[in-house]
């Protein structure tokens, strides 16, 4: 396996957050100082599309992702599938509340993700999700 390139800021983050337990709280701290950051956007959409990952760092992607979607169409689009996902995830409560909360800034690109907003706004049986659905409705401009 080759090395990771680490005279990259982003490269070598990425490099110890692989490198760190499962439920470390580094991990957090790491998505955190990515913000921002375009290079690092693959692997942010990647950990919330983990639902084995550790949860308050798929919380920290989620809103990362939310404040910065990503320019390229191909990435968004996945960006939204990946909190998308995370949305429909009926184990994690808290990261549910989060992808619908990030979901605002993709839901004008994918209808899909439009669709299934609507839904949980409506019936979904936690109240802070059905909350978070609304709130990015209306970010979205479709409430």
């Amino acid at each position: 396996m080759p090395r990771p390139d680490t005279t990259d800021p982003a490269r070598r983050l990425i490099a110890e957050y692989r490198a760190l337990p499962a439920d470390s709280d580094r991990k957090r701290e790491i998505i955190a100082a990515l913000d921002g950051d375009a290079s690092a956007q693959p692997f942010l959409v990647s950990v919330v599309a983990d639902a084995g990952e550790y949860d308050l760092a798929r919380i920290e992607c989620a809103t990362v992702l939310r404040l910065w979607p990503p320019a390229d169409p191909g990435l968004r689009h996945r960006a939204g599938r990946a909190l998308l996902a995370a949305l429909l995830d009926p184990e994690e409560d808290l990261v549910r509340q989060y992808a619908a909360m990030a979901l605002g800034p993709y839901a004008a690109h994918d209808p899909g993700v439009t669709e299934a907003l609507a839904a949980a706004a409506r019936s979904d049986e936690d109240p802070l999700v059905q909350a978070c659905a609304r709130s990015a409705l209306k970010e979205a401009g479709s409430a």
